[in-house]
């Protein structure tokens, strides 16, 4: 029987170790293929090696554990083996920890707890030895439960929705207090989220993922990782020879947005 696979996301060597060797323990006969210390080498490791399992920290340099889900997500070839177990390393974190237990999903806290550690292993054995088959379906069911558990990861305590964007402009001289209602859509961008209307471009230093929970769920929808639309400013779902779909907004006719896979869900009926 072949023995199954694990990736390490952790930037910390020491705790990197530290799970490496409670796994050893509680799991002999699981292969680390790699370990990573930063969210992007993690993707690009998971797509090279594809493991069954990936333990993800939440919090690293550049880009975070839930930054390279949703990228690993997107680019998961649609033809390869399932999506590996995701299992989220923390410091404890009482709120993420509760909305974490109310998905049923696992996490692991840090430092690692042995009788913690062996009960994620115990569901995890389960889960590895009867795998989903290769398929659009069973791909898409994975999808879902991932988006469910980025979805729980990523929720902070609830904020009343913001009215105004206090933003620069490209060239970063000016700060001009942007009514959220005239947005059409953000978009991460290097260092800065780019702030756009239907004339003009500004741009903050709020990261997108602490931008999402004060805006109001029912107006503005991300779309992909790193880009959140107006929903009414949506004119046209348009899809591609490749399937990809792409969203054409009412204000910027030459522009259009990529849709990820993660949130391809949201137009289905459309």
């Amino acid at each position: 029987m072949t023995a199954p696979t694990a990736l390490i996301a952790e930037d910390e060597p020491l705790l990197a170790q530290a799970l490496r060797a409670e796994l050893a323990a509680a799991w002999p006969q699981l292969r680390i293929l790699a370990m990573a210390g930063d969210g992007r080498s993690a993707v690009e490791a998971a797509l090279l090696h594809r493991p069954q399992v990936l333990f993800l920290d939440i919090r690293m340099p550049g880009q975070d554990g839930l930054a390279a889900a949703a990228e690993l997500a997107e680019r998961w070839p649609e033809d390869a083996a399932p999506l590996p177990q995701l299992v989220f390393v923390t410091a404890y974190d009482e709120y993420a920890v509760r909305a974490f237990e109310a998905q049923a999903f696992d996490y692991v806290l840090k430092p690692v707890q042995p009788e913690r550690l062996r009960r994620t292993v115990a569901r995890l054995q389960q889960a590895v030895a009867r795998p989903e088959p290769a398929s659009a379906q069973a791909l898409e069911q994975q999808l879902a439960q991932w988006r469910r558990l980025l979805g729980a990861a990523g929720t902070g305590a609830p904020a009343a929705p913001l009215r105004f964007i206090a933003a620069g402009d490209a060239g970063g001289a000016n700060v001009r207090m942007v009514p959220v209602d005239e947005v059409l859509y953000f978009e991460a961008a290097d260092k800065y989220v780019r702030v756009l209307t239907a004339s003009e471009e500004h741009l903050i230093r709020t990261p997108l993922k602490q931008l999402l929970p004060q805006l109001d769920p029912q107006r503005f929808w991300q779309v992909h990782r790193a880009v959140v639309v107006r929903a009414d400013a949506i004119e046209q779902v348009q899809r591609d020879e490749a399937g990809r779909l792409y969203l054409r907004l009412r204000g910027r006719p030459g522009e259009r947005v990529a849709v990820s896979r993660l949130y391809v869900h949201l137009f289905k009926a459309m």
